[in-house]
């Protein structure tokens, strides 16, 4: 099993006006709270894969973490990202992911994904995590995006997302992203209208997804989804704290796309 570093250079909890963190357990809990943040959480994405340290350290954010998947190996996106109400990732342009033929089998479960979005309504801007075909509500203006899953809550979605493969006996033929094994989380949900949850799962407290079901519910969130996990979950908090993986100098995974709070 991989190992994570955590540089803590920060006490533990931190509150400032709208965002909290606090850590218990190999687990950091991030709330952010109000509506004047909303309109600062911005979903990005980088032509070339970067260290969440280098996205956080470049948008010069207040909170950084990984968002959704991508392949490694031609560095690009197996998620939609949507930046200043522009597509700014689109999985059909990744040949690698067209040619191959689970994906093909399987399209439509992998490109309705689901997906944490910003909406301006008005003069309100507000929070949800829906699939990624569901339509924006009338009047209303999606500003950010990612797509990532399964979805965790209300109803855990791992088959109908594709994340789960299972034959016609019921026996699993396929996982992707160790959703049936422990396993370092970046997920995300929401409670009520106003708050927003973070769960950064470091390898001090690995998790399967039902495990991450189980915590969400203690936790009472209404609904909640997965980002990127494993070797990914990434997170950067001012010059203070920091989660990543081991990957070469220590530097952390090379990634895609990435959540910024200022």
């Amino acid at each position: 099993m991989k190992k994570i570093f955590l540089f803590v250079f920060s006490y533990i909890p931190v509150f400032a006006n709208d965002i909290s963190i606090e850590h218990n357990d190999g687990i950091y809990h991030i709330t952010l709270k109000g509506e004047k943040i909303k309109k600062r959480i911005k979903f990005v994405a980088s032509e070339d894969l970067i260290t969440n340290r280098e996205a956080h350290i470049k948008s010069k954010a207040t909170l950084t973490l990984n968002a959704g998947f991508f392949d490694p190996k031609n560095g690009k996106t197996i998620s939609y990202i949507v930046t200043d109400r522009m597509i700014a990732e689109d999985p059909m342009f990744n040949d690698s992911l067209l040619q191959s033929s689970f994906f093909r089998k399987n399209m439509n479960k992998v490109l309705n994904r689901s997906e944490f979005r910003i909406i301006q309504c008005g003069n309100k801007y507000q929070y949800d995590i829906v699939s990624h075909n569901s339509k924006v509500p009338f009047g209303c203006t999606l500003e950010t995006s990612a797509q990532g899953g399964p979805l965790i809550l209300p109803e855990l979605k791992m088959e109908e997302e594709g994340f789960v493969i299972k034959n016609e006996e019921g026996n699993v033929i396929r996982e992707s992203a160790s959703v049936l094994h422990k396993t370092s989380r970046t997920i995300i949900g929401l409670k009520g209208t106003d708050e927003c949850h973070i769960l950064i799962i470091t390898d001090d407290n690995p998790m399967d997804m039902y495990e991450v079901q189980a915590l969400c519910k203690k936790l009472e969130l209404e609904r909640a989804m997965a980002f990127d996990g494993g070797s990914s979950t990434s997170m950067n908090y001012k010059k203070g704290i920091e989660v990543i993986s081991i990957k070469g100098d220590g530097a952390g995974r090379m990634l895609k796309s990435f959540m910024l709070v200022y």
